[in-house]
């Protein structure tokens, strides 16, 4: 039931934040003025519970449901006139009790431990930072005369509404940019339009606060069952300006099944083609790729348990500078990241395109089964002005959630739009180590086990490492209680932190929630995937553990650790017996929402990306691979978008 008023519903939002992160005692007497402020001021002092209050109503559907349901359950307890230890006990039963409430909870918890580890004031400090031992940005941005806008963005006034294109491209992340640079250079005028904004070197401060911005719902999506999160780019570029930078080419299983799908020629030397030209574009290499002490760490424990690793390949100049790339999901600061900023859209800059930024496309128009166009909002500093696109072909590259989510909206494409989801689901394992790793610092992901890759039949996992931000490890570790959380913390620089990369079995549905946005269906069900996860976590502690770690945890949301002199068996096997809805993962890949093949009873386009239901509508971003590639998709992705061009182009000529 709901509560009955805002202020009862602040009241109680105040007191579960203060739960969370209360005012403590400093450990000692003689404790430094910065380890004093980092206990003694909690939620209510720092202003926390005030910025969820306010941000609340603009929660996802089912995000917002989640956090009444737990204030209702928690209101009818006492919660907000106990102390903390009953108020910690009630927090904790009532997530442990469903789904639901846990949801709610975990959306708390993130909000008020990532902010207080990663917010910053205006001088761009944090002053927690001292007590954990991280260091901040490691330099200023350019100046805009140093790092000036290679794109000129269109200016939309009142005078602007009704536009024509041959070709809109919606998105410009790794496939639109493609599209938008092959139509171009073919003599078709093109238009992007990108929801996001336009942000280079110039913008990037090297602060994962200062840079939600470019992501997805500022980096904070949750699935239904608050399983998995998703992690997508939303700026011009798209993922490529703030992913890790992996470049791995489709596995030949893959192309062969495609290619039994219906995508005709990708499973052979045309396909080469494609991604042999994505490659040399982004100039790919493996030449500036350095391992950090992360990397070395997790290599240590890949070899003591008996696996082999390769060096990866990186879409990078070979002048990178890999103290600096420890800042990469934040931006390339140097511009060294050959990201679609730095490339494709350059090139269709350079061929005619033109680019509208800040611009949430609504529907895609069509009359007679024949696309006629898109009616979008731009936002400007006059307002919001709606625009009319007329375009005899709209590419749909809004990736693997927008994308369906504008074709749901549109009402086309047919019965599977949304259906047959994959995310790559990333199990995550931390070990704490006696000397510093500082996983913060280097290149976040330059080394990769492919061992595991059919650990569950032909199901498995990469074995690669990942960043490691203050704001993720003190939201996402698990919570036992206020005090824990802080001392965890300031373990921060003797983090080691890998991932497991899963290849999905099972699927999920992106559908549209009752405020018509787009929401995720997903859950640790599939009982392959619920394997593969298990065996992820286990191998992945057993790694750490032989790397020398002294400690282990995870990102379920019950404490499973480990500690040195506890017997090691004991906890696998509690890895083991954890239950579904206990983990958490996270997706930054999500694909196959708007799958191309021949059967219009099973997919969404055909085997070139155009709509079985709307001519001239295409697919041309990772929403359109039948199934999860197994590996980093970015080439995948860029590659098919490579022939989706040819096949556009071909279908639209020029003379017209």
């Amino acid at each position: 039931m709901a509560l009955r008023s805002h202020q009862a519903r602040a009241s109680m939002l105040s007191a579960i934040c203060d739960t969370i992160l209360p005012s403590l005692n400093p450990p000692s007497l003689n404790s430094s003025e910065a380890l004093n402020f980092y206990y003694a001021e909690g939620a209510i002092a720092r202003g926390i519970d005030k910025v969820v209050i306010d941000a609340f109503p603009a929660f996802d559907a089912h995000v917002k449901a989640a956090v009444e349901a737990l204030v209702d359950r928690l209101s009818n307890d006492g919660f907000v006139e106990a102390d903390l230890a009953t108020r910690t006990t009630q927090l904790l039963e009532a997530s442990e009790s469903n789904q639901v409430l846990r949801l709610g909870a975990r959306q708390i918890k993130s909000m008020v431990l990532g902010i207080f580890a990663n917010a910053v004031d205006v001088s761009g400090h944090n002053a927690i930072w001292e007590v954990i031992g991280y260091p901040g940005p490691a330099t200023p941005p350019p100046t805009a005369v140093q790092a000036p806008k290679r794109i000129t963005v269109e200016e939309i006034n009142e005078s602007t509404t009704d536009l024509s294109a041959d070709v809109v491209i919606v998105g410009s992340g790794a496939g639109g940019s493609v599209i938008a640079a092959r139509a171009a250079q073919a003599g078709l005028s093109v238009l992007i339009l990108e929801l996001g904004g336009y942000q280079n070197e110039a913008d990037f401060r090297q602060i994962d606060s200062l840079s939600l911005s470019m992501w997805w719902r500022q980096g904070s999506m949750w699935s239904d069952s608050g399983q998995m999160g998703v992690l997508a780019g939303s700026t011009l570029g798209g993922g490529t300006v703030i992913n890790s930078m992996v470049c791995l080419k489709t596995p030949q299983s893959i192309r062969d099944e495609w290619e039994e799908a219906g995508l005709q020629g990708v499973a052979g030397p045309d396909f080469d083609h494609y991604t042999d030209t994505v490659w040399e574009r982004l100039e790919v290499n493996t030449d500036a790729t350095v391992y950090n002490n992360n990397t070395r760490s997790m290599i240590a424990g890949l070899s003591a348990c008996g696996y082999a690793h390769e060096r990866l390949p990186r879409n990078a100049a070979r002048a990178d500078t890999a103290e600096m790339c420890g800042y990469c999901n934040a931006g390339c600061q140097q511009g060294f990241k050959r990201s679609t900023l730095r490339t494709y859209l350059e090139d269709a800059q350079d061929a005619g395109a033109k680019f509208i930024i800040n611009c949430n496309v609504e529907s895609i128009t069509s009359q007679a089964g024949k696309v006629t166009g898109v009616i979008a909002e731009v936002a400007t500093p006059h307002g919001p002005t709606t625009i009319s696109v007329k375009a005899q072909a709209v590419v749909v590259a809004a990736g693997g959630i927008g994308s369906p989510g504008l074709l749901l909206k549109s009402k086309i494409g047919g019965p599977q739009v949304g259906k047959n989801l994959r995310v790559h689901p990333a199990w995550i394992v931390t070990g704490v180590y006696e000397e510093p790793i500082e996983a913060w610092h280097g290149q976040i992901q330059s080394a990769a086990s492919f061992d595991l890759v059919q650990a569950v039949g032909e199901h498995g996992f990469l074995v690669e490492s990942l960043t490691l931000n203050p704001g993720t490890w003190a939201s996402q570790s698990p919570f036992t209680d206020g005090q824990n959380a802080r001392d965890q913390l300031r373990k921060l620089p003797y983090f080691a932190t890998w991932h497991g990369i899963s290849h999905d079995h099972g699927s999920g549905e992106v559908f549209l929630d009752e405020d018509n946005r787009e929401a995720l269906n997903w859950s640790l069900k599939d009982p392959i995937d619920f394997q593969v996860a298990q065996r992820a976590h286990i191998e992945l502690a057993k790694m750490h553990r032989a790397a020398g770690a002294t400690e282990i945890f995870t990102f379920h949301w019950n404490d499973l650790r480990w500690r040195k002199g506890e017997d090691f068996e004991e906890y696998l096997q509690a890895l083991t017996d954890a239950p579904a809805e206990s983990y958490t993962g996270y997706s930054a890949h999500q694909m196959g929402s708007c799958r191309m093949g021949t059967d219009p009873a099973s997919s969404v386009a055909d085997g070139w990306g155009q709509l079985h239901d709307v001519k001239g509508v295409w697919i041309g971003d990772g929403s359109a691979l039948p199934s999860a590639p197994g590996v980093n998709p970015m080439i995948t992705i860029m590659a098919l978008a490579e022939r989706t061009a040819h096949a556009l182009i071909k279908d639209l000529p020029t003379d017209k």
